[in-house]
């Protein structure tokens, strides 16, 4: 029996190993636009905020150079980065399983929607999802408490589901709490643990199987 009416799937480090490619775009950006590179070695760091925040906060551009980062990062990322995501291990079981019960499911990430689409599609696991939301490149919905109501509109919730986001950074922790939803931290991803239990976290998933026993 679901224990959910809607899960909402975080896609970096929660349903595809992407680091590798997201580093070597932020890289790319940079030398394009001729600034110095940060410490990427700590994939918390970049993996899980919006592209945004990443170039202004870690990379210390500015807001106008941010958002021409962001641009570049994304027409390379669609070219160079995209081809090196691949699955976790367990999670198409997992998305399967929760067609199969009945929940309604939709990736919720900060990551560019055309993007996240064809993500999704690459990973082949379109089909499990009745929504694939993301951010818009203007910046204009990039958190996570903007896209969470976003989906839900986009899913046409009610309003009295059982909703859970599942992720593995304080990011998708601090948008269940601001969306009142419930919230699962995956802990194989590239956020930290103490991260999510410091942002209010209190469940957590050391795997897919745990994941599919939370939900189902």
């Amino acid at each position: 029996m679901a224990k959910y009416d809607i899960a909402l799937f975080d896609l970096d480090g929660t349903i595809s190993k992407s680091a590798e490619g997201i580093k070597y775009c932020i890289m790319k950006t940079l030398n394009i636009m001729k600034k110095p590179h940060p410490d990427l070695s700590d994939y918390s760091k970049y993996i899980g905020p919006p592209l945004l925040h990443t170039f202004q906060n870690l990379c210390g551009l500015s807001k106008s150079e941010a958002q021409q980062a962001v641009e570049i990062y994304v027409k390379l990322y669609d070219v160079d980065g995209i081809r090196q995501n691949k699955l976790f291990d367990g999670i198409e079981d997992v998305l399967i399983k929760c067609k199969e019960n009945g929940i309604v499911t939709a990736v919720c990430s900060s990551k560019h929607e055309g993007i996240a689409t064809e993500v999704v599609k690459l990973l082949n696991v379109y089909e499990y999802f009745d929504a694939i939301c993301g951010s818009t490149i203007d910046g204009s919905r990039k958190e996570k408490e903007d896209l969470i109501p976003y989906a839900l509109e986009k899913l046409k919730a009610k309003g009295d589901e059982r909703i859970v986001m599942i992720g593995d950074t304080k990011f998708d922790c601090k948008g269940a709490m601001h969306c009142s939803v419930d919230f699962i931290g995956v802990t194989y991803g590239y956020g930290t643990i103490e991260d999510m239990k410091n942002a209010g976290g209190k469940v957590f998933a050391d795997s897919s199987q745990k994941l599919h026993d939370l939900l189902i």
